[in-house]
């Protein structure tokens, strides 16, 4: 469905109440292995890297996709239908210029032997140059792809390319309870001698695949990309990487004045009751009262929790994490008028989780959204990141007391 100029890319989860909105962006994507997901504190959609790549291939922007479900369908493993839907919609040009990010410095990721890079573009738009590397005496074996991408490039070369694995990652997936109904008609599952009951539809298919799956995963960018990329065995998990390192050029200092924070460290302390060495968040950036927040902790080695913590091998303390998230997640009621004499009080918390460890350096980027809110209980969906990972999440619930009372 078509949306307003500069909404960008979203999906609908139609078959929830109140019909929550998940925006195509880096922030909201969350960590899974063979497929990119995105989720918010009100809905999740997994799989979207086909559908993105579909609406990101064919220049497509400002659209809003409803689903029914918490997967996008799986078809044939290929953009195809999606493609075939959407030039069967049509579109229309809209007088708002399409945000743009052309590369002026190389940037690249690396895991393992996996490597991702952008350049500057040696002419305008998007080039892509992947090498897929199985090695010898695998059935898919090496395989290189090169592309300029243009709607008609997209529909013509990579459009119709499918999922692909190999038979002993198919079992092993099975093994776990996923693709019972998927046969091997659907995908490419290769076996020694090739594609199993199938047969290619390009001679280098999983090369021009793992491009499809780059492009849609670019979009989480929000914007177009102009630059040369070059990819070597990466995947979904490389792919945000680089879409989060590129973000960050997206809104640097030198492109517009810094923002002034929505409440500083003396605003804050005149909210919450913590003092020095228990106040864990130092601004924030971000406040929609009573619906979202965006804090930020800055964690350096003089934290006092650091002398025991290891001393040999510092790491925050988890709870001091959850601490950080649970004193933002107050901070998200403050503005409320009916709140100013008030504060809040933790009564639980659920769903506690720590993704990886949080060391000196690190910046944690505090996220808190209202759940459900009360005359005088409210709940809240926080999380903890660090360079757009996931280092902690938590649902918290608090009561409003009156602040002399308490």
């Amino acid at each position: 469905l078509p949306d307003e100029p500069d909404a960008g890319v979203s999906f609908v989860r139609s078959d929830l109440a109140n019909r929550p909105r998940v925006p195509v962006s880096i922030r909201h994507v969350a960590d899974r292995s063979r497929r990119t997901t995105l989720e918010t504190p009100h809905a999740k959609i997994e799989m979207v890297e086909h559908v993105l790549a579909a609406v990101a291939g064919l220049a497509i922007d400002n659209c809003r996709i409803e689903i029914d479900a918490s997967e996008t369908p799986g078809c044939d493993g290929s953009s195809s239908s999606f493609v075939q839907a959407l030039a069967a919609a049509g579109r229309v040009e809209q007088h708002s210029p399409r945000a743009l990010l052309v590369v002026d410095r190389p940037c690249s990721v690396v895991e393992g032997d996996a490597m991702l890079a952008v350049h500057p573009p040696t002419g305008d738009g998007l080039v892509i140059s992947y090498n897929l590397d199985y090695g010898r005496g695998n059935p898919i074996g090496r395989q290189s792809y090169f592309i300029r991408v243009t709607p008609e490039s997209f529909r013509e070369e990579l459009a119709e390319t499918r999922t692909f694995l190999l038979r002993e990652e198919a079992e092993s997936l099975r093994a776990q309870g996923l693709g019972a109904g998927v046969s091997t008609g659907d995908l490419l599952i290769f076996g020694p001698e090739g594609p199993i009951d199938n047969r290619l539809r390009f001679p280098e298919e999983p090369a021009r695949h793992k491009i499809l799956d780059l492009i849609g995963d670019l979009a989480l960018l929000g914007c177009d990309l102009h630059g040369h990329v070059i990819a070597h065995k990466s995947g979904h998990r490389l792919n945000a990487e680089l879409v989060r390192q590129l973000s960050q050029r997206l809104d640097p200092a030198e492109t517009k004045p810094e923002t002034p924070p929505a409440l500083d460290v003396r605003q804050i302390a005149q909210i919450l009751p913590h003092r020095y060495p228990f106040l864990m968040v130092d601004r924030v950036v971000e406040l929609d009262s009573g619906v979202r927040a965006v804090g930020i902790k800055n964690v350096t080695i003089n934290e006092p929790f650091f002398q025991g913590h290891w001393p040999g091998r510092p790491i925050m303390p988890g709870v001091m994490i959850v601490e950080a998230m649970a004193q933002l997640s107050g901070l998200l009621f403050s503005q409320e008028t009916c709140n100013q004499n008030h504060i809040s009080m933790l009564l639980s918390m659920d769903n506690v989780k720590l993704r990886r460890p949080v060391v000196p350096g690190d910046q944690l980027v505090l996220e808190a959204e209202a759940v459900r809110v009360k005359q005088r209980t409210f709940q809240v969906r926080a999380r903890a990141l660090v360079s757009g990972r996931v280092a902690a999440e938590a649902d918290f619930r608090f009561v409003r007391l009156d602040a002399q009372a308490a």
